[in-house]
């Protein structure tokens, strides 16, 4: 299956690698790392010679608790980094934000993709999405980066989020937005407990039964830390290049990650061993 990423085609015969580039203070895991346009361009370019097939850009942390930032300082944040990399390199690039004004500033930049974690839930997201004609990450949160971790709640927490996911695709369809061009984000660590989490992981093939690509996001966040026992995000690469195996072999099409290099290599064990009769 290809995706029509403006002038690029997004191959997903086989499972692409999305490499994490936060432009941010605050992130999680790497926060203040790479949050200048040169910075931002020397780890794009060592991601890519790794294995990375999308550079994934975010200029608004949104870890549990974080705060809100203005949409000036994500401008400020984002623009710089991706122009940059869009002049540099041949990247196809998505960006991490749900506001309209940002994205298409970013197309404008040079972005391909653009990577929702609210689902083009904010005002004129899915009329600037239909108007841009770029794939779209729909994501699943239960509540806001500031609250979702309080209380998650889930009476069948596989069906509840394939119901969302569905819908924000039939919202997104019904105004103009090619389905050929949706991605599916189950959202793990978005309101959910480490349980929630893994319940989704181990149903990933129910998802992508739904005839959209899925997108897996689990590298380094906190269901690693709690399964593997690992406080330190940082130190939690082995336990997420198993979750992006797992997420593959259950059908994802695409692993965003921290860690693209032992992601490709655990990839390249994976794909030699199918390759096989």
């Amino acid at each position: 299956m290809n995706i029509i990423c403006k002038d690029k085609v997004l191959d997903l015969s086989s499972p692409k690698i999305m490499g994490i580039l936060n432009v941010t203070p605050d992130s999680f895991s790497d926060g203040g790392l790479w949050n200048s346009a040169d910075k931002a361009l020397e780890h794009a370019v060592t991601m890519l010679k790794e294995g990375a097939a999308i550079i994934d850009i975010g200029g608004e942390s949104t870890r549990p608790g974080a705060p809100t930032v203005s949409e000036d300082e994500e401008l400020s944040r984002v623009i710089p980094a991706v122009e940059r990399i869009a002049r540099e390199t041949d990247a196809i690039i998505s960006v991490d934000t749900s506001s309209p004004v940002v994205m298409k500033e970013a197309c404008r930049a040079g972005a391909h993709i653009w990577n929702d974690i609210r689902a083009l839930s904010r005002e004129n997201a899915m009329e600037t999405a239909k108007e841009l004609d770029i794939p779209v990450i729909l994501m699943h949160m239960q509540g806001t980066p500031q609250n979702m971790q309080n209380d998650p709640n889930y009476s069948n927490v596989v069906e509840q989020v394939k119901r969302f996911l569905l819908d924000r695709a039939q919202m997104a369809i019904s105004h103009g937005i090619d389905r050929k061009k949706i991605i599916f984000d189950l959202g793990f660590g978005f309101g959910k407990t480490a349980e929630h989490n893994f319940t989704l992981l181990k149903h990933m093939q129910d998802f992508v039964d739904l005839g959209y690509p899925v997108l897996s996001a689990l590298s380094r966040k906190t269901m690693i830390g709690n399964a593997c026992g690992i406080k330190d995000p940082a130190r939690r690469i082995i336990g997420s290049v198993a979750g992006a195996l797992l997420s593959i072999e259950r059908g994802a099409a695409i692993v965003r990650v921290h860690d693209v290099k032992e992601t490709k290599q655990a990839f390249d064990v994976y794909l030699a061993m199918i390759a096989q009769k």
